[in-house]
């Protein structure tokens, strides 16, 4: 059976230069984050690294399908251990800002970003974060981070965005999981500079929304929660889904 590799380059000099302890490569697979739980199941390190060419059923938040076409872009998910449930809280915000930092280098414009868990090229969807945890007696025994990154346009996705022309995938890899890992490993809630930084990056703020409620949207709390403001009082929202009265 021949060697995977991806971008010319086995899973081996992958965890060698991204400095991780494991390192799993797919051609085709229908999800790295299922894979990433059975992994995480059977005791596999923090760092691990599940990568694959394609997947067949990728998702995002709410069991919403995801598209992974081979060629076009980079879907994977990171198998972390934090012990912090706050943290956790967070972590999809944290993830977005470190990532659209790394993002922003390769990108013809600034990155957006939208609560939750995606970020953006004006208004078009470039990425797509989904946390999940698993429990064991109240305490996170692991979280595996799924990112899918378009880094070409897919074909027949009038609503997607995508790196500058001739980006490098293996160079966005090799900035983009150190990012993800530096999300995971940090503490607390949302700090001021976190807070600053996704206000400047918020694609929603100041805008009329209809979900989660109707209202005009006035950014985060600490804990990762959308404030919407209407008839003169605010509410906060610690999940659902963000809908715009007007897309941009």
């Amino acid at each position: 059976m021949p060697e995977i590799r991806w971008e010319n380059t086995d899973a081996a000099a992958l965890g060698t230069a991204l400095g991780l302890p494991r390192v799993e490569l797919h051609s085709r697979i229908p999800s790295t984050l299922d894979r990433a739980h059975e992994l995480g199941a059977a005791g596999a390190p923090a760092g691990t690294l599940v990568l694959a060419e394609m997947q067949t059923a990728g998702r995002g938040r709410a069991g919403r399908s995801w598209s992974s076409p081979a060629g076009t872009g980079i879907w994977l998910t990171v198998l972390e251990r934090p012990a912090d449930p706050i943290a956790i809280q967070v972590l999809s915000l944290r993830v977005g800002l470190r990532a659209a930092r790394v993002l922003d280098r390769f990108a013809d414009s600034g990155v957006r970003v939208k609560w939750p868990n995606d970020l953006q090229l004006e208004g078009r969807k470039l990425a797509g974060i989904l946390i999940e945890a698993r429990w064991r007696d109240a305490r996170p025994d692991w979280v595996a981070i799924g990112f899918g990154l378009n880094v070409t346009l897919p074909t027949g996705m009038p609503g997607a965005a995508s790196l500058a022309p001739g980006t490098d995938r293996l160079e966005v890899l090799a900035e983009l999981v150190p990012a993800l890992r530096a999300a995971a490993a940090a503490r607390g809630e949302l700090g001021p500079r976190e807070l600053d930084e996704f206000a400047s990056r918020d694609l929603a703020q100041g805008r009329q929304c209809l979900e989660p409620a109707p209202g005009e949207v006035r950014g985060i709390t600490p804990l990762g929660e959308l404030i919407v403001a209407c008839d003169g009082r605010t509410a906060t929202f610690s999940a659902g889904s963000l809908r715009l009265a007007e897309h941009p």
